[in-house]
């Protein structure tokens, strides 16, 4: 009788820390791919941001964004 417990209890242990081992890899490499995913979309926003296209707005006193400049003007025209 003390021998089916201690092989049950062991069993439990072996699927509980298989288990465990499962989430920690499979948690590390979803955090791995969302932070690549970061990277990949911060690079895409620093190169979009430097085309001749892309205005730059800026913060006005009443809250509102408006493209900035000199003379405040659209840059596209």
């Amino acid at each position: 009788m003390l021998l089916r417990i201690l092989l049950i209890i062991g069993l439990v242990l072996l699927i509980y820390f298989g288990l465990r081992r499962i989430w920690l890899d499979w948690s590390g490499k979803f955090k791995k791919d969302e932070e690549d995913a970061r990277l990949a979309r911060r690079e895409r926003d620093l190169a979009e941001r430097q085309r001749p296209d892309v205005i730059e707005l800026k913060r006005d006193e009443d809250g509102t964004y408006r493209p900035g400049g000199k003379d405040g003007a659209d840059k596209r025209h």
